[in-house]
């Protein structure tokens, strides 16, 4: 017997007649079973945790462990007085923030939702693979963290002397691997608010009950640092350089004073420099100060190349290991050759004078739209980085004001954890022909 689309309400006493494993993971498990075949549908209701524990013979701790599991995969939603409902069938975990990201129509104009480098400004790549094939090793199944060409190409500009480092398939690799294996399921974690929208997708993947940490235009908030470490979090995730959301940029000055605040504690400190070389703020990293507690990423996707799929992560020697041993479950390591190409380009002076000139143009068409809101009355703080975040009245109002003009943003909803509203406008590819119309539209967005 299943569900009547007509009652939307699961009893007890069924429910629990059709699950015979009753551990917390023997009813997720089955649970999504029903649910994946039908049998339950979407928009069902679930009974109350106390209600089927009861009906269940088991603890409502029980219960509650198992709609966590399902809550994570995003099966079912809902908790506390309002309830439990089914809202999808697809029983693996997804990027949900990320995967809403696009799918604007075909009438856009400006699609400024992603703050992805401009492919015109990256660096060409026909040298820097023809090295990659000289890389020493090549096809063994020798599993090195970082090939010694690329870790000697990174270490002068690396922030602080790390113990170890190890190469990654860009950034969100780098960033993925880290929490998935040093931060448990369900761990309490702070994080700078906004933030990147995967890093929240990541977070929502391994159960992590996330706590904001404020910013201000040095960074994140000493005080809501403070007040997040009572919560005694597992991690603290921050961007050391130019935000990339913000724009706003760490002053060593402030990371001095976060540093002091994280001193006495036991928080894992995760350092997410995904702008890389594009940034104009020199590179930094508490990792001067706690290095052994301090793991160091920085992506070199932004100025060399997303499909180079290169980034660092440094730390010490146990932290890396423990990384390294979790990433023995897939890849192992890191193609050689595109280590070996990442190491040509950085050693390259020719590239070095384009990722100096595409800073350059970066900061012209990001200062161009900036410039046109402030001549329409809209002031914007100086700051940095490949797109502007801008507080609007309401974000369902400015997105659907800029959509019916063509113009796709990011809402502030898929990167932020605390109230606000917001809308981020990537400028990273920005047509300058563009920017009067886009400004008039933002305008009109702000209602």
């Amino acid at each position: 017997m299943g569900v009547s689309p007509r009652e939307k309400m699961l009893d007890a006493q069924w429910f629990a007649g059709h699950l015979q494993d009753r551990s917390m993971r023997g009813i997720a498990i089955e649970t999504a079973a029903m649910i994946r075949s039908g049998v339950i549908e979407i928009g069902t209701h679930l009974p109350a945790v106390r209600e089927l524990a009861l009906a269940l013979g088991v603890s409502p701790a029980t219960v509650s462990a198992a709609w966590g599991q399902l809550r994570r995969q995003k099966v079912i939603a809902g908790r506390g007085r309002n309830g439990v409902w089914v809202c999808g069938d697809t029983l693996s975990p997804r990027p949900a923030r990320f995967e809403k990201i696009g799918n604007f129509g075909d009438h856009i104009i400006a699609d400024l939702a992603l703050s992805s480098p401009d492919p015109q400004l990256l660096p060409k790549l026909e040298q820097a693979l023809l090295s990659g094939v000289e890389a020493d090793h090549l096809n063994s199944y020798q599993r090195e963290a970082i090939s010694q060409v690329l870790l000697d190409a990174v270490k002068p500009s690396w922030p602080y002397p790390a113990d170890a480092f190890m190469a990654a398939d860009g950034g969100f690799d780098a960033m993925n691997l880290t929490l998935q294996t040093l931060i448990m399921q369900g761990s309490v974690v702070a994080i700078e608010d906004p933030t990147a929208t995967r890093l929240l997708d990541m977070l929502d993947n391994i159960g992590a009950q996330v706590i904001p940490v404020k910013c201000d235009e040095f960074g994140p908030v000493p005080e809501s640092l403070q007040q997040a470490l009572s919560k005694n979090p597992a991690a603290f995730i921050y961007q050391p350089r130019t935000h990339s959301h913000c724009g706003h940029a760490i002053s060593p000055t402030r990371l001095t004073t976060l540093a002091e605040i994280l001193t006495p504690s036991q928080t894992l400190i995760i350092e997410d420099d995904g702008i890389g070389q594009l940034s104009n703020v020199a590179a930094q990293s508490m990792g001067s100060v706690l290095p052994k507690r301090t793991v160091h990423v920085r992506s070199y996707s932004k100025a060399y190349g997303p499909d180079l799929r290169m980034a660092v992560i440094s730390s010490s020697h146990d932290l890396i290991k423990q990384i390294k041993s979790f990433r023995n479950f897939g890849a192992g390591w890191s193609s050689r050759i595109l280590q070996h190409a990442l190491a040509w380009l950085i050693k390259d002076d020719s590239t070095q004078q384009g990722i100096a000139y595409a800073k350059i143009v970066y900061a012209q068409r990001r200062q161009a739209l900036v410039d046109a809101l402030a001549a329409r009355g809209l002031t914007l703080p100086k700051r940095e980085g490949l797109a502007v975040w801008i507080p609007v009245p309401s974000e369902q109002f400015a997105l659907v004001t800029l959509a019916a003009r063509g113009i796709a943003v990011l809402p502030g909803e898929r990167s932020r954890i605390g109230p606000g509203q917001f809308i981020r406008v990537s400028t990273s590819q920005l047509q300058l022909d563009q920017v009067e119309i886009i400004a008039d539209a933002i305008i009109l967005a702000m209602g």
